[in-house]
């Protein structure tokens, strides 16, 4: 290959007995530049690493000065970083998107007339699809939220579902989110310097654009009051400036002209929400919540929370405002309900999944625990109520004594734990060192659900840039990427 940058494949790092091997974004087997990747390698062959390397301190500058940030827990030295980025965009033909937007569609719909269904009649675990202690025992399942209301029955408004490339090029959902999902801000923070990094590859690309995810965003979480409301007030409500994503708060608060809101600013009267400004109370309609489920609101749930605000449960209980995602909506993003959303497709739509699932063993099950046991060496370990990449062992990665450690866990608790084979996920250039070299990566589309399902047309490809490492996760050592979705008339040639 012609060019100042070469890209190498990995070669080095510790060598582990894994199932499968790696899918190479850009590289065919034989070496080949995929088509889709072949203008930015293009690109690439005019440059040298120096001055790659100065378009890499760029977009650091960049991200420097928009304090765009996240926190590490646990760490030793100041928790506050700027988040990972690697300049190389990671790039999807139109085609491949085309599959992704209608499996994501399908998946949310589904999900969400699960969530309705639990919180209602429960006919789904009534017909054995799916087991009724599994959903009932799931420590995010609130009783609080049964048959209560939800306009246009979307419980789960924001979701960004995991996605992980097979050695078949085929793309599957390694985990869904529906909580309170983050990272779409690094999203469209990547493509902002992305298009100052390669401004003229990008352009010519045909790249789908996602600048209208704010607006979109805000019409969902408008849709939801709209039925009686003309013009509803939406805030933003966040833990405050310590919460590891409170960037994030602030900058789709700023994007949608919406308030930016804590507990505090929050006053509940006769089963109405105000929140109060310089000019006095004002109403709110819809509420955009980055706070778990636990803290949203003492006098229901955890009643020493301060994040939250006393009386907000009965005010959504009473219709009067919304909570966008409502509270409860976990249940669905449960790490076992998981292994059963293939089943609840077929059962709410009659369809076979487009994405689907990896193969999971519930450690419920006493069966399947013998066989996480004995193979703890080669699997992935999670707990089914973590997230961030905590509470999981990588087998082929990890050591005796911390098998040791899970194994203890398992036997104690086997219920809060589902295993999956390692699977290596797909590899993508980054640059290293002034050097262009693969590393694994995932990808976390965002999907909006009001009135409407809409997928966002790009995605967060998070990446694991420790060499050898499948950890992707920012508060693992990971990082992250713009995500370049090709109009459908790009990219297509094989």
């Amino acid at each position: 290959m012609d060019s100042n940058v070469s890209v190498k494949r990995d070669e080095a790092g510790p060598k582990v007995d894994l199932p499968a091997i790696s899918y190479d974004e850009m590289l065919t087997p034989q070496g080949e530049v995929r088509p889709h990747y072949e203008a930015l390698q293009a690109r690439l062959s005019t440059l040298s690493p120096d001055e790659l390397a100065e378009r890499q301190k760029t977009q650091e500058r960049f991200f420097l000065l928009q304090g765009i940030t996240f926190t590490v827990y646990g760490a030793e030295s100041s928790t506050e970083r700027i988040i990972p980025t690697d300049i190389l965009p990671r790039i999807i033909p139109g085609s491949e998107w085309a599959t992704i937007e209608k499996g994501l569609t399908q998946r949310l719909q589904a999900l969400n007339m699960f969530l309705a269904d639990i919180y209602s009649e429960q006919q789904i675990m009534m017909d054995g699809v799916v087991p009724r202690e599994l959903v009932l025992q799931a420590p995010s399942y609130r009783r609080e939220m049964q048959n209560l209301y939800v306009p246009h029955k979307a419980y789960a408004n924001v979701c960004g579902s995991d996605l992980i490339r097979q050695e078949n090029g085929e793309f599957a959902v390694l985990e869904d989110n529906l909580r309170v999902p983050s990272g779409v801000s690094y999203m469209l923070a990547n493509r902002e310097a992305s298009k100052r990094v390669f401004p003229g590859t990008f352009r010519g690309a045909g790249v789908r654009s996602i600048d209208r995810y704010p607006d979109l965003l805000l019409a969902t979480l408008k849709s939801m009051a709209s039925d009686w409301r003309p013009d509803p007030q939406v805030v933003v409500l966040t833990p405050g400036v310590y919460n590891s994503a409170y960037y994030e708060h602030a900058y789709l608060a700023r994007l949608m002209g919406a308030p930016l809101v804590e507990g505090r600013d929050l006053v509940v009267h006769d089963n109405m929400v105000y929140m109060r400004t310089t000019t006095g109370l004002r109403r709110i309609d819809v509420i955009y919540r980055r706070v778990d489920d636990d803290f949203i609101d003492p006098l229901t749930f955890r009643r020493d929370s301060s994040l939250g605000a006393a009386g907000l449960f009965n005010a959504y209980r009473a219709g009067n405002v919304v909570i966008c995602n409502a509270p409860g909506t976990g249940v669905a993003d449960d790490k076992a309900v998981y292994a059963y959303v293939p089943e609840i497709i077929r059962y709410y739509l009659g369809e076979d999944a487009v994405l689907p699932n990896i193969e999971t063993y519930l450690c419920r099950e006493p069966s399947q625990l013998s066989h996480v046991l004995a193979n703890l060496d080669k699997l992935v370990v999670k707990a089914v109520g973590a997230s961030g990449g905590y509470g999981m062992l990588v087998g082929p990665h990890s050591t005796r004594a911390q098998q040791d450690e899970f194994a203890q866990a398992l036997k104690a608790d086997p219920a809060n734990y589902i295993a999956q084979p390692t699977i290596q996920l797909s590899t993508a250039p980054c640059l290293v060192d002034h050097a262009v070299e693969p590393r694994h990566v995932d990808l976390r589309p965002f999907i909006l659900s009001g009135e409407k399902i809409v997928v966002t047309p790009g995605a967060l490809t998070r990446v694991a840039l420790r060499k050898g490492s499948l950890v992707v996760n920012s508060s693992q050592g990971g990082g992250s990427k713009d995500t370049w979705v090709l109009s459908e008339s790009k990219g297509e040639r094989q």
